[in-house]
């Protein structure tokens, strides 16, 4: 039991009625798990707002109440705490109730529209691999040192981010990555955390559905470096034209990274190919596993925070020569017929062009490249042509498909992506609704020394169409498609 007085420290309260001198058990925001002396906080979410379930949360036990609206019936064994923002409150709750274990490590946040999974996994596996104990939460997992734990969102609510922490804290690690994502972000998930030091990627044209405005998507993004401190880091792109954007209120020390620009930590690609990077770094050179500019970029973001932390060249540099891809992120294999299968997580239009212009500048021209692509349902529509557009103009075969239709209607979704196709590239394109029969056509249309790029889901092994999640995993079912054909 914990008092809830403690647990109330740094809320911004508006009003109590009741006794905030008891002592709780839990804390919960879903009123299906809250029971008896626990605490429940009401947040008024996008879809359901939770103080419609006060009541059922009370009837299972409840003695307190935070919301940002009181109940016009009051129960006189409950104490009720008005907030501003019940999302806030969760997280700073949240916090202290675990003992605001952020502070017993250094926590790093990453966050941009791409490269978060790629930068946070790898410094993951670098400091771990450097022999200290290491945290990561991501989109993929969440690894408290050698234990993973899966994950349904990029940022998880604040309860499981500081149960998690706490967990990391109890277990002696050292350093947290975490992707910080502008939802995390906007929904108050990180509040309450102290941060050792922040990235920022890159941004482009993603996530409109929710933030309306390119604008308001990089103002979000931007509030995450305004809250570091002046005792924290913020090493940013300076490639990107944000870069000057998110560090202008920021009081972190400031770094910079960068393939173009003058920048505290400067990359040039001297070898590309399918086997990897041939990169000079600070004048040191070092051969990388990992393909493409837009990983030359997220090599440079973790030899900076490599540097930062304490982690000298040459041992930093060693052990990125060891590093992997991340599961989803250009994940390729090479079938018995020599046909080449690239799986990229690459949703964003940004992201396609860039694993699509990385394809283009290592093949030699002479082989076919088909694209696999489909765009989410119940997502940013307005990239769909967009999406559609790159992948007609820098592929020779495009198959647009299914990604996760969710509750839209799939074909409804390819043709508001055709609308992006230019006239020339039309006889370029199919059109097959069926995403495993359009990675099947993909496989039965290439030719040995072909390449084939499934685009979209890159790690997911689900496919979710009218909000039931079905069995699915582009690199399996390529693979065995592949395989079937060679027979």
């Amino acid at each position: 039991m914990k008092d809830l007085k403690d647990i109330l420290y740094k809320v911004s309260i508006e009003s109590v009625v009741g006794n905030v001198g008891c002592s709780i058990a839990d804390l919960h925001y879903d009123s299906r798990n809250a029971g008896r002396n626990d605490v429940f906080i009401a947040i008024k979410g996008s879809a359901n707002d939770g103080h419609e379930f006060i009541n059922t949360a009370i009837s299972q036990g409840v003695i307190v109440v935070v919301c940002q609206d009181l109940p016009l019936e009051l129960v006189n064994t409950v104490t009720y705490v008005v907030v501003l923002n019940s999302s806030k409150a969760l997280a700073t709750m949240a916090s202290n109730y675990y003992g605001n274990p952020s502070k017993n490590l250094k926590l790093i946040g990453i966050t941009g529209t791409n490269g978060k999974t790629t930068v946070a996994s790898l410094l993951y596996e670098l400091f771990k691999n450097a022999g200290y104990k290491v945290g990561l939460i991501s989109t993929v997992k969440i690894m408290v040192d050698s234990k993973r734990y899966p994950t349904a969102r990029t940022t998880p609510d604040s309860l499981v981010i500081n149960a998690f922490l706490s967990q990391m804290s109890r277990e002696g690690v050292d350093f947290c990555f975490m992707e910080v994502s502008s939802h995390g972000i906007d929904q108050h998930r990180i509040e309450g955390l102290s941060f050792a030091g922040g990235v920022f990627t890159n941004l482009s044209h993603d996530h409109l559905d929710y933030h309306e405005t390119f604008s308001k998507y990089r103002d979000v993004k931007k509030s995450f470096f305004d809250r570091l401190p002046s005792t924290a880091f913020a090493l940013v792109n300076r490639d990107d034209k944000n870069s000057s954007v998110m560090l202008q209120n920021s009081k972190a020390k400031q770094y910079y990274y960068a393939l173009k620009s003058y920048a505290d930590f400067r990359c040039q690609i001297l070898e590309n190919q399918f086997r990897g990077l041939l990169l000079k770094i600070n004048n040191n050179e070092v051969w990388v596993k990992l393909i493409g500019s837009f990983n030359a970029y997220n090599i440079t973001a973790i030899y900076g925070v490599s540097e930062i932390l304490g982690l000298k060249c040459p041992e930093s540099l060693l052990l990125m020569s060891t590093l992997n891809n991340v599961n989803g992120r250009f994940e390729y294999f090479v079938s018995d017929t020599n046909i080449t299968t690239i799986v990229d997580y690459a949703h964003t239009p940004d992201a396609l062009k860039n694993v699509l212009e990385t394809i283009n500048s290592i093949r030699t021209k002479n082989e076919t490249l088909i694209t696999v692509v489909g765009c989410g349902g119940d997502r940013d529509k307005f990239k769909r042509p967009k999406m559609a557009q790159i992948a007609s103009e820098l592929s020779t075969k495009a198959i647009f498909t299914s990604d996760n239709p969710r509750s839209e209607n799939p074909d409804q979704i390819i043709s508001e992506m055709q609308v992006g196709v230019e006239a020339q590239n039309f006889r370029k394109i199919i059109s097959i609704t069926n995403r495993k029969q359009a990675i099947k056509t993909a496989c039965q249309l290439a030719e040995p020394n072909d390449i084939i790029l499934v685009a979209g889901k890159g790690h997911e092994t689900y496919q979710e169409v009218n909000g039931i999640k079905s069995e699915f995993d582009d690199y399996k079912i390529t693979e065995e498609f592949l395989k079937k054909l060679n027979k």
